[in-house]
């Protein structure tokens, strides 16, 4: 794709000419959306005992374009084995941009055939554990030193995301004793700072036995300003507002907007504008106003879904724990409209809640989601490969 400027609306050609690219997509996928391509292809070159470099040449990303590779697309907290937890990656001719860190995220970066070398940066759209369970592991891990085929993060590799919330909102919990009452609502710094002082003496010792860097000089956080849009942590959490930009490192351009994610705060939507196109990130978020002014004109829009007539119609939930669920997440009936006003090409679904694949089928997602959409409904399945 030639880039553009993709900021406001297109014309009615634009948008034809956007709407065709997005059946090309999936066609031209180097491992087919929607199908378990990467997957099999890791099992079928362990399985038939290919050398590594074989393996390689099975999985590799392209280092020429654009491809957006779907680490995993589990949505919440519990552990389910079917899916692993919320996380993305943008590799852009070379450059790696991981979105969340959900959990066996950075397993997953190497299974999809990523380099950590070429890791550019990461972006957390809100601190819920389900997003952050591995952030941790790119620094300690990843960032480490080189593996077994001589690859390892840069170091110090740039982590942008929330700063501190302020102050705890009122909520059902409120009962309840705050976890660490001296610092109850740490941003992504504090806590990048506590993470790595819970692991101090495996960093100790391994800098005694082998000389291994300090895990603080291997990370640089960025805690994103929020703009003065009148946003309150304890009330309207994401007013309306413009874009703001967040990074530009001459490859690629990053900006955000505020969304509502129930009582968190902040909540990140990103739109990742690259030479070859345009890609928005949801994060977790209520149907909102600031997404689609984000996304307008992009070419993919990957975005979170619940399907909350599966809650509805089983036992064991609340109702307090269904209006959490409809406050705080858009239900896949609700996205076609979402994407149609967006403009997008391409409409993947991701951070899916139910997260195990066998309880809500991908035929299910896929007709509800592409109810009032004129585009493609991708299900987003872990290591899922679509390029721009």
């Amino acid at each position: 794709m030639k880039r553009t400027d993709r900021r406001s609306s297109d014309s009615s050609g634009a948008l034809s000419r956007r709407r065709l690219l997005g059946a090309s997509i999936v066609a031209a996928a180097t491992v087919g959306a929607e199908g378990t391509g990467a997957q099999d292809a890791f099992a079928a070159a362990h399985g038939s005992g290919q050398t590594a470099a074989a393996h390689e040449s099975l999985s590799a990303a392209p280092r020429d374009r654009t491809v957006l590779c779907l680490l995993g697309t589990a949505g919440g907290p519990p552990p389910v084995t079917t899916r692993t937890g919320t996380a993305a990656a943008l590799s852009v001719r070379g450059r790696v941009y991981v979105v969340d860190c959900g959990r066996s995220a950075v397993t997953q970066y190497g299974r999809a055939g990523l380099k950590f070398g070429d890791l550019a940066g990461v972006f957390i759209t809100h601190l819920h554990i389900d997003h952050i369970a591995d952030y941790p592991n790119f620094v300690l891990l990843a960032a480490h030193g080189r593996n077994d085929v001589g690859d390892a993060a840069p170091t110090p590799f740039p982590a942008y995301g929330p700063g501190s919330a302020g102050a705890l909102p009122v909520g059902g919990g409120d009962g309840a004793p705050p976890v660490d009452l001296a610092d109850p609502v740490p941003g992504l710094r504090e806590l990048t700072r506590d993470s790595l002082n819970a692991s101090a003496y495996s960093s100790n010792i391994f800098s005694r036995e082998s000389g291994a860097s300090d895990p603080r000089t291997r990370v640089q956080v960025h805690e994103i300003t929020v703009p003065d849009v009148a946003a309150d942590p304890l009330g309207d959490r994401a007013p309306d507002m413009e874009p703001f930009p967040v990074m530009d490192d001459g490859t690629v351009r990053v900006s955000a907007v505020l969304v509502p994610h129930g009582l968190v705060y902040p909540s990140f939507a990103y739109r990742f504008d690259t030479p070859d196109g345009s890609v928005v990130f949801s994060g977790d978020t209520a149907p909102s106003n600031n997404l689609v002014r984000l996304a307008r004109g992009a070419d993919i829009l990957v975005h979170e879904a619940i399907d909350l007539d599966f809650y509805r119609h089983s036992s064991g939930y609340s109702q307090a724990l269904l209006d959490h669920f409809a406050a705080a997440h858009t239900d896949v009936s609700l996205l076609g409209p979402i994407a149609e006003r967006c403009g997008v090409s391409m409409l993947v679904l991701t951070h899916l809640v139910p997260a195990d694949t066998y309880l809500v089928p991908n035929a299910s997602w896929r007709r509800r989601a592409a109810k009032g959409f004129s585009g493609r409904v991708v299900v987003g399945n872990d290591l899922d490969r679509i390029p721009l």
